[in-house]
């Protein structure tokens, strides 16, 4: 699945050249021209997972934009880049950060250096995807630890548990799935003379 990347800029030949640097590099592409369509975008919970911005454009500001996505507590926040003039000064740029910006890039911009910092934002997400994976995973773990600490209601007769889902099933088969153990039968001494009295005689004979 390509990955998905918003280009916000008002300027019709740097959006185009966005556009077509990505595109031409396999990224799948969300083209806006003022920031209030970027934001429609990205505030969603299935949003773009990148995002280039304007500094300057018509409706919200980039900077904007990334402050306000960092306050929605998105579960994996989209990376952001800034796109700024090259004239812009130092304090302007500690801005850029204050807000919550991953990265920022000046215009006219470089296209092997742009798509540099795209491929690391995408790394970057790409990890924090396969951290919250792993975060579900031992929650899920822990929840199935808990269910077997707790108390299983067991049948006195048959030895079948009640579920999750209020059926019974047997005790092998619920184990089973909430771990990694593996059954092998037997028997026991115990059911072994009441249920077959002539092995334990003959064992008792040798």
């Amino acid at each position: 699945m390509p990955f998905k990347i918003l280009i916000a800029e008002d300027d019709v030949i740097s959006r185009h050249l966005l556009a077509n640097l990505l595109l031409k590099n396999g990224y799948e592409v969300i083209v806006c021209q003022n920031g209030n369509e970027a934001w429609e975008h990205l505030s969603k919970p299935n949003g773009p997972q990148l995002a280039i911005l304007d500094w300057m454009m018509p409706g919200l500001r980039g900077i904007d934009i990334c402050r306000n996505i960092r306050g929605l507590n998105l579960k994996i926040d989209p990376y952001m880049i800034i796109l700024t003039a090259s004239k812009n000064e130092k304090k302007d740029v500690i801005e850029v950060f204050r807000t919550g910006t991953n990265d920022y890039i000046e215009k006219p911009f470089n296209a092997n250096e742009l798509i540099v910092r795209v491929k690391l934002g995408e790394e970057h997400i790409r990890l924090q995807i396969e951290l919250s994976e792993r975060i579900k995973a031992l929650e899920e773990a822990h929840q199935h630890i808990q269910t077997l600490q707790g108390i299983l209601p067991i049948c006195m007769h048959c030895h079948n548990i009640r579920n999750d889902n209020e059926s019974w099933e047997q005790i092998e088969d619920y184990i089973s799935r909430h771990t990694e153990a593996e059954f092998s039968h037997g028997i026991c001494p115990k059911c072994a003379e009441k249920l077959y009295p002539e092995l334990d005689i003959a064992n008792k004979q040798k």
